[in-house]
């Protein structure tokens, strides 16, 4: 199988990357900083030559995207709407001028659509879609804006022979350096795992081996089309996830933290609290009406393996990645 990853080369990619490419497929990233045997060189929001690429393959997984990984300024979101946007009508017209067009389009998009809500969790097909909550800060909503326009610009593309998904993804648990477990378990390895501003709002994740077997079965199921939540059956609250957390890696104390000091942090980290406090109630309901069966359903259980992992990579590595500042977390590509 022919897959074209355009923005292959951040944290999701990687993990696609590597699991496709051991699985025997043919695996083509393209990025703006082509540097292996297999990258091909784009901007992202022009028509090229790596279109030829995508004519003639089976499979097109756009991640291209500016990383979440930022402060929110008013700058850092426009290039959040136009990297994604941009990325995804260009995707949509070398698909449509190509002779032998793809059979599946993967679209990325994001959880972060459906509104801040701790009642009950969002499926695809009763979900409530954000933007209009009340007591949240007004750039919330322009967050769900780059959303919905991500997933139009899918949509509204002429692609008649090709299959189209929108992968709205819960964040993707790794141990790679640099991701969002990375991260998390730097801080609770620092002692500063406990709940943020009382920790009841809910954090939705996938477990990375989950994803690429997502994923798969996406490309596989001619059936299923429109936006599908990747997101484990089991999201829950942030307090009770850092708990299990702290229990992977037998940390017995974490500190807890208020919205003031969660600001100073996300600060210090070049990134936002809106990836802390925003409550993510997301279940994968179409994936379950389908049949797919999660390897990794339960957090507690999805954490043990991660941190083995993770413990496994720092030995391998001979490093010990002690408390000491993380990479920047890398999601989508950095455009």
């Amino acid at each position: 199988m022919k897959v074209v990853l355009p923005g292959g080369t951040g944290q999701v990619g990687a993990i696609l990357d590597r699991a496709l490419t051991a699985a025997g497929h043919e695996v083509t990233v393209l990025t703006r900083r082509p540097v292996r045997a297999h990258d091909i060189g784009w901007d992202g929001a022009t028509l090229g030559r790596w279109a030829d690429a995508v004519d003639g393959c089976d499979v097109v997984i756009n991640l291209a995207g500016r990383s979440v990984s930022c402060r929110y300024t008013a700058d850092n979101l426009r290039a959040m709407m136009r990297s994604r946007v941009d990325s995804a009508r260009v995707v949509g017209e070398a698909i449509a001028a190509a002779a032998r067009p793809p059979r599946v389009w993967l679209q990325m998009s994001t959880a972060t659509v459906y509104a801040h809500r701790f009642d009950a969790a969002h499926d695809e097909a009763t979900g409530v879609i954000g933007g209009s909550e009340a007591g949240v800060p007004d750039y919330w909503a322009y967050s769900v804006e780059i959303a919905k326009n991500w997933e139009r610009a899918q949509a509204e593309a002429s692609t008649p022979a090709t299959r189209k998904v929108a992968l709205r993804s819960a964040m993707v648990m790794s141990p790679d350096r640099g991701g969002v477990f990375d991260v998390l378990s730097w801080l609770t390895r620092l002692g500063l795992g406990g709940p943020v501003a009382g920790g009841a709002q809910y954090v939705s994740w996938i477990h990375d081996e989950d994803f690429v077997r997502a994923v798969e079965f996406l490309i596989a199921r001619d059936d299923l089309e429109g936006p599908v939540n990747l997101a484990a059956p089991g999201p829950l609250p942030q307090r009770d996830f850092m708990r299990e957390l702290r229990a992977a890696w037998h940390v017995p104390v974490g500190l807890p933290a208020t919205r003031w000091m969660a600001e100073l942090g996300a600060f210090a980290l070049r990134s936002d609290t809106e990836l802390l406090l925003k409550s993510r109630r997301v279940v994968p309901g179409r994936l379950d009406s389908a049949g797919f069966a999660f390897t990794h359903p339960e957090w507690d259980r999805a954490a043990t393996s991660l941190v083995r992992r993770a413990k496994a990579v720092r030995a391998a590595s001979g490093r010990s990645r002690e408390p000491g500042r993380p990479a920047r977390t890398a999601t989508l590509e950095d455009r």
